[in-house]
């Protein structure tokens, strides 16, 4: 069995970081941050738990800059997003669940060309 580790894009440690800083006083950065939490386990036991996006709906951004071939998305609390690609590690014995984005459902729509109804 690979053993399968978690790493953050600048972006996403980014957002992590400010939410574990407004947790402290906010309910709802709170919730989104151990909802994070709780999705990071469910992918280390199944790196394919998110829902697979299209590759031709996949963000030309993350392909230019992670060379991204796959990617999936996880609902979060809040209607938030949280986005990863998966990897194999050079060793062939890790997969590495690269997370790109952790943004609201505003900015998910937005980065995919969704509209609102």
């Amino acid at each position: 069995m690979k053993l399968i580790r978690i790493i953050l894009s600048p972006e996403a440690e980014e957002a992590y970081n400010l939410l574990n800083k407004a947790a402290v006083k906010y309910k709802i950065e709170k919730s989104i941050l151990n909802s994070i939490e709780k999705k990071k386990g469910l992918i280390k036991a199944n790196p394919h738990y998110g829902k697979p996006i299209a590759k031709d709906k996949i963000p030309q951004e993350y392909k230019q800059k992670y060379g991204v071939t796959n990617l999936f998305w996880v609902e979060l609390s809040n209607f938030w997003r949280m986005l990863y690609t998966l990897t194999n590690n050079e060793t062939e014995i890790e997969i590495i669940a690269f997370v790109l984005d952790i943004i609201d459902h505003d900015k998910y729509n937005k980065k995919f060309g969704y509209r609102k109804k």
